[in-house]
């Protein structure tokens, strides 16, 4: 064999042998490399504020409704409380007005109606005697004339009684009774609000899950709207794995793929929630001699709510297409 030839066979194992390497190191076509990823709740207050008592700590599990931290809320409570005693003040106020005098007010001003009664009735008479006396021509015209006018304002008092008692009765007027009314709404609405700003000083849970970080300690200041803690709730957690471009046309919301990692022996299944419409170089955290050069495609999935706390956000796992039936 000459050494022309000897080169030509050479030169075809080569690329035979190349072919068959690159060949094994490829993978399956439906097979994708990704990794968890999680949607972090960031708990925090509209108000700042001192921490007075942080309840939770870095992985703990939580439930939703538990409470979490509490900032100092001294100036709320006191608030609160203020706005509590104006508001009784206010209605007490509007039910006087409403229901009209206290009994014992209206039992007074009905003896002073008997008395004035009783009165009217006593000049009645002695006018009427005097009437008598003046037509025998016994008294005076001027005499007849002084009963007359004693009789007259004894029925005038008895008027303004009578009157003064049906006001009492009747309560408040109308206009009085609209101002405090109105006065009334003005409390409640106070009180809302200093409620709603003393709440604001108690961290709850949103959602039942594990707490990922906190960032403050007991007696340090929390400025308002910054997050004391960090929650992720298992249906937060999702699969986040990258196609190429002659995969992702195959794929449709809804499909279902599976997701195994080291340390399991079955993969778990998830459910493709969102596809990705740009294009973009494979991201570094799945970054491989094979792939360091495509134009790939993300997708996401969410596994079943009762397998999602297996997986953890940084986790790297393997993803593989199962069948659609049509």
């Amino acid at each position: 064999m000459n050494q022309h030839l000897r080169h030509l066979l050479v030169q075809g194992i080569v690329l035979f042998l190349s072919a068959l390497v690159v060949g094994c190191s490829q993978e399956p076509s439906d097979s994708f490399q990704g990794y968890a990823e999680g949607e972090y709740i960031h708990l925090s207050s509209s108000l700042g504020g001192s921490l007075e008592k942080l309840f939770v700590r870095r992985g703990q599990q939580v439930k939703e409704g538990d409470t979490l931290a509490v900032l100092e809320r001294g100036l709320e409570l006191a608030a609160v409380s203020e706005a509590e005693q104006v508001l009784i003040q206010a209605e007490n106020r509007l039910a006087d007005l409403s229901k009209g005098q206290r009994p014992s007010e209206l039992s007074a001003i009905a003896a002073q109606l008997d008395r004035a009664r009783i009165a009217l009735g006593q000049s009645q008479r002695e006018f009427d005697r005097r009437q008598k006396l003046y037509s025998e021509k016994n008294i005076s015209l001027e005499t007849l004339d002084q009963a007359r006018s004693l009789k007259e304002r004894s029925s005038a008092e008895v008027a303004e009684i009578e009157a003064k008692l049906s006001t009492a009765k009747l309560g408040g007027r109308d206009d009085q009774i609209t101002a405090m009314q109105a006065e009334v709404a003005a409390a409640q609405e106070h009180l809302v609000q200093a409620s709603w700003r003393l709440d604001q000083k108690t961290i709850l849970a949103s959602k039942s899950g594990f707490i990922n970080d906190t960032f403050y300690e007991e007696g340090e200041f929390v400025p308002a709207t910054y997050p004391i803690a960090s929650l992720l709730p298992p249906e937060n957690i999702k699969i986040r794995f990258f196609v190429p471009e002659l995969i992702v046309g195959n794929l449709a919301i809804g499909q279902s793929i599976a997701v195994s990692f080291d340390g399991e022996s079955k993969p778990f299944s998830a459910t493709i929630s969102y596809i990705s419409s740009q294009a973009e170089f494979t991201p570094p955290v799945i970054y491989s001699r094979n792939t360091r050069a495509k134009l790939v495609f993300m997708v996401e999935a969410r596994p079943r709510p009762e397998e999602a706390t297996k997986f953890h956000p940084g986790q790297p796992v393997d993803v593989r297409l199962e069948p659609t039936h049509e």
